[in-house]
């Protein structure tokens, strides 16, 4: 019986010799580890809580926010308007609708010569009440301050010396001392109120006065201090100048690279990864 003829190809397959797996690259340093399965899961848990944290408790605060405002609300809104009454199931935030709404059609007639003369009827009657009279200026007060367009209290972030010398603590700028308050100090100085908030909780901390020249303005926003200190300083704030500095060393060296290098080099474009 004639064997059949092999080909070519079949007799080279089979004599050339099964090559060895590639071994991995050589670690020069020995520095590298085997990552076990328990610590890639801890990786990936710990990597879930970063990205799924800060979201769930935005969503939870503001759904919050939302239920309170509409359980002040609602009640006081006859069922007859209020879509739940003909449907299914609840709407959330209608009543934070209203409210805005409220809000904001009370400021437009307060703005009208009728509404301020009803205001200041209402603020007559307010002054006369024992006991309300003085809350309801406190808290009028502190409101104008806090939010007038034109206010400049803790608007301006600084830093002083605090609880020791060499020690330096953010605080925000209230408003200067009354002149009661300024003559009882130094006749004559200029001293400032100023709020230091405390870690982690910017809402408490100490209120006292200080000179103007121990206090040492920076130009931050108050977001980013408010940040600062609620992540005990974790969280740094932004710098956009020195990325703007960055941005334009990249270029004017991208620029020198082009007129140095020969004709048709191809040189890199500056990307925002490189700034």
């Amino acid at each position: 019986m004639i064997p059949a003829r092999r080909s070519p190809a079949d007799e080279s397959a089979s004599v050339a010799p099964t090559l060895p797996p590639i071994p991995d690259p050589p670690d020069p340093t020995g520095t590298r580890t085997r990552v076990s399965v328990r610590g890639r899961l801890r990786t990936y848990f710990l990597t879930g809580i970063i990205v799924s944290g800060p979201l769930a408790i935005t969503i939870y605060i503001t759904w919050w926010f939302i239920s309170l405002i509409d359980g002040w609300v609602k009640p006081l809104v006859p069922q007859s308007y209020l879509p739940d009454h003909y449907l299914p199931f609840s709407i959330p935030g209608l009543g934070l609708v209203i409210a805005f709404l409220a809000v904001t059609l009370l400021g437009f007639l307060t703005a009208n010569l009728v509404g301020r003369s009803v205001i200041e009827f209402g603020e007559v009657l307010l002054a006369r009440t024992p006991v309300i009279s003085g809350l309801y200026k406190g808290l009028r007060q502190i409101f104008e301050t806090l939010f007038s367009a034109n206010g400049t209290s803790f608007r301006t972030v600084g830093l002083v010396e605090f609880p020791v010398k060499g020690t330096w603590s953010v605080v925000f700028l209230s408003a200067p001392a009354a002149p009661d308050v300024q003559n009882a100090l130094a006749p004559g100085g200029d001293h400032v109120g100023v709020f230091l908030p405390c870690a982690p909780n910017p809402t408490t901390g100490f209120f006292f006065y200080l000179p103007r020249a121990d206090i040492v303005e920076v130009s931050m926003s108050v977001d980013d201090a408010a940040k600062l200190v609620m992540s005990a300083g974790v969280i740094q704030p932004d710098d956009p100048q020195g990325k703007v500095h960055a941005m334009a060393a990249t270029l004017r060296a991208t620029h020198d690279g082009l007129q140095d290098a020969p004709q048709g080099t191809p040189v890199k474009p500056p990307t925002a990864v490189d700034a």
